[in-house]
């Protein structure tokens, strides 16, 4: 067992991984055990503190409400308006109009102002009552004087009554869930004369009060009155109808500020000695109790971090031992996908992982030196063969237009002869000079326009020409001599044996990205089969337009690539049209034109 052991750990790699796994698994027990002794208590603890503090809140903010609303009915009882309303003896009528004006105007100042109050009205014992904008009415089927509020308006002696939540019926067409505050008006100028001023509260907005406070999932918040009436429960019909029971008679007894229930509920709770109202939270234990398991969760986890942590750096420490040689194989695999670029880090140490490093690196550089230099090479040789091409214009350019000076010479036209024999010399200067290998479509189009000027002397009965070309291509970049040729091959293989004067028209425009220049003849054009060799090299039979076609099509796909080039379109008798396509960028060459 022991040699087995050894043997195990024979790696140091392994050892240390192990080692540390061990301590750091020792250390994580230990405060797990412990991080976990106490955290049922202090959950408990802190939930109860917690809930406390938001049954308070909503305490506070009912006494705010409350307290606003008494303030409300102490004005408008202290109102000379409504004192003379409900005492005077001697009124007028049109006294008595006129009060009931202010008083409603200071009802609907009140109610413009607090979205939250459903009826605010001021009920006189000998007097028409005001409600509201002073359009709505008493309920003739209720009788004011049984109500609850009302009897308790009368006996506090003037001072503010809340009531509990109920349906409000005093007021024809109004049947509003609300908790009415109520007072009664007196005078000891008038005894035995008073009127009672009432303001019902929205039931929503104490229930929004109530409901804005989450505790929990299954938890809840309700009221009591000083009576313990419920004045806001969020199942009140359920207790209402006896379909739920709840602890209404233990609130008002104890004296804790909170306690636990056998069924594992929590109840909090706060009175006001303003209204009297207890606010009471009810949480269940269960679902406090999920923060205590999601501090083991989080518990664990950070010892399950802790433990990666530790591990990865005694997988980091090992690793420094494999590092070189695992570079080492990552450089190999990039040189075997061709990728010779890649080299390995120098290693310093003097061993045989350096070394080995070492010569590798060599190896690559090497290789990617002959790489580079056999990419030299082709290059230049792509641009022999590229000068080689342009040049089998010059002596087919020059053979047609010679012959067409001779002709002319012959024929005694010493005038044209000196013309067409200085075209000729400018056109050679510009077409022959090998400093430039790409002109402007501008330039190539003033060449091309020169030699139809030469060629149109010679057949002055057989040959026109137009040319249009959009402006905002004339400054693109093409490589010289692609129309010529072209407009060549147009006049003796096409426009010269048709019977009657030809037409050759030149059109240049923008396809997308791309430039598009077209040379178009009205000549005898070619069966499919000539048009099948029309690109073939070294044929200058009928099956072919020449060397000029091959070598304009080569020299533009060898400097813009495979995609651009020439195209034909042509049919016995209907002429030929011929379609170049080079790139809409400027100065764009392929890599044949890089250093």
């Amino acid at each position: 067992m022991k040699k087995k052991l050894l043997m195990r750990f024979r790696s140091v790699r392994t050892a240390i991984i192990v080692s540390f796994g061990v301590l750091v698994v020792f250390a994580l027990l230990i405060y797990f055990i412990t991080s976990l002794q106490y955290t049922e208590k202090t959950v408990l603890e802190n939930s109860t503190e917690y809930t406390s503090q938001l049954i308070g809140q909503v305490n506070n903010d009912i006494d705010s409400y409350i307290s606003y609303m008494e303030n409300i009915s102490f004005i408008v009882a202290s109102s000379s308006d409504v004192r003379d309303y409900l005492f005077s003896e001697n009124l007028t009528w049109e006294r008595a109009s006129q009060l009931r004006e202010r008083i409603v105007s200071v009802f609907q100042t009140v109610t413009d102002t607090r979205q939250d109050i459903t009826n605010i009205a001021l009920l006189p014992d000998r007097r028409k009552a005001v409600i509201n904008d002073g359009t709505d009415s008493l309920n003739p089927y209720t009788e004011i004087s049984e109500l609850e509020w009302y009897q308790k308006a009368l006996s506090a002696e003037g001072q503010a009554v809340i009531s509990t939540s109920h349906v409000q019926n005093a007021i024809a067409g109004e049947y509003e869930w609300v908790v009415t505050l109520s007072r009664s008006i007196t005078s000891s100028a008038s005894p035995g004369v008073c009127g009672v001023f009432f303001v019902d509260l929205n039931y929503n907005a104490i229930r929004d009060l109530c409901e804005r406070i989450s505790l929990g999932k299954k938890g809840y918040i309700y009221i009591l009155d000083e009576d313990g009436g419920i004045v806001y429960h969020p199942q009140q019909q359920l207790i209402y109808s006896g379909m739920k029971e709840e602890l209404l008679s233990e609130i008002m007894e104890t004296e804790e500020s909170s306690f636990l229930t056998d069924d594992d509920r929590l109840y909090t709770i706060s009175r006001s000695e303003s209204t009297g109202w207890t606010v009471v939270g009810v949480s269940y234990v269960s679902e406090l109790m999920e923060g205590a398991d999601e501090a083991r969760v989080t518990y664990f986890l950070v010892a399950v971090v802790l433990f990666a942590a530790a591990m990865g750096m005694a997988y980091l420490l090992s690793d420094e031992i494999t590092k070189p040689l695992k570079s080492l194989e990552l450089s190999m695999k990039e040189v075997e996908k061709g990728n010779f670029s890649h080299v390995a880090p120098e290693v310093q140490d003097n061993n045989e992982i350096g070394s080995l490093s070492r010569s590798f690196n060599n190896m690559t550089r090497e290789i990617q030196n002959l790489m580079e230099q056999s990419e030299k090479e082709q290059k230049a040789k792509r641009r022999y063969e590229l000068k080689v091409l342009q040049s089998q214009i010059n002596p087919h350019f020059l053979y047609n237009t010679l012959d067409s000076i001779i002709w002319m010479a012959e024929w005694g036209k010493n005038q044209e002869v000196v013309k067409m024999t200085s075209s000729l010399a400018r056109l050679l200067r510009r077409s022959i000079s090998n400093e430039r290998e790409v002109v402007t479509i501008e330039e190539e189009i003033d060449y091309t326009e020169a030699y139809l000027t030469i060629q149109k002397m010679r057949y002055q009965d057989k040959l026109e020409y137009e040319i249009e070309v959009d402006p905002d291509i004339r400054k693109e970049e093409t490589v010289k001599l692609v129309l010529q040729p072209l407009v060549e091959n147009a006049i003796y293989h096409g426009i010269k044996y048709k019977e009657g004067k030809g037409l050759i028209r030149i059109d240049g425009f923008r396809d997308g990205s791309d430039i598009i220049l077209q040379v178009r003849d009205d000549g005898r054009g070619m069966d499919q089969e000539t048009l099948d060799h029309v690109f073939e090299k070294h044929v200058r039979d009928t099956k072919s337009n020449g060397v000029g076609v091959q070598n304009v099509h080569e020299r533009i796909r060898l400097y813009y690539g495979a995609e651009y080039g020439l195209s034909f379109a042509s049919g016995p008798g209907k002429g030929t049209l011929v379609t170049i396509r080079l790139p809409g960028r400027k100065g764009k060459v392929n890599d044949t034109e890089e250093n």
